[in-house]
């Protein structure tokens, strides 16, 4: 593992554990020649999983893209980055359950709205105008209708 800070090949693991979604383990390294530490994670990588888009189109399936997409729904929002990371660690356990080889973009979609719902409605609101595709204040207003009742 190459340390981020000077780039050199040789550190050593202080200490590991399991982290606390239970599926990632984390471990505190020191660099062996500046001396800085940082931590990694580490976790299982199954069979591919594809995704596939709109259009129709596959890509490898990227848990990153989750968290990005969702962290601009909460932009300027009260949201702590670890629920928001374990919003995407749930959303992809879930799918990961299904066992299938692939899923599409809106079936995602579907999962992160459900969570997003349940803990704050503004960034629901902004995540939803994205999945929808919403072009005009009309559709604005039935997905505002949606939320209130």
């Amino acid at each position: 593992m190459k340390c981020p800070f000077c780039g050199n090949s040789e550190t050593s693991v202080l200490e590991s554990r399991v982290a606390e979604d239970g599926q990632t383990l984390r471990r505190r390294r020191e660099c062996g020649k500046c001396q800085k530490r940082f931590t990694t994670f580490e976790r299982v990588e199954g069979p591919t999983l594809w995704v596939v888009k709109r259009d129709g189109s596959r890509q490898p399936f990227d848990r990153e893209k989750i968290v990005k997409g969702v962290i601009k729904s909460f932009d300027k929002r009260p949201v702590s980055i670890d629920l928001i990371t374990r919003l995407a660690d749930e959303v992809e356990r879930e799918i990961r359950r299904k066992e299938v080889s692939e899923i599409t973009s809106v079936s995602i979609g579907k999962l992160v709205l459900k969570r997003l719902r349940n803990i704050d409605k503004v960034a629901w609101l902004r995540f939803a105008s994205v999945y929808f595709e919403l072009e005009d204040i009309a559709q604005f207003e039935k997905l505002l209708d949606k939320i209130v009742s």
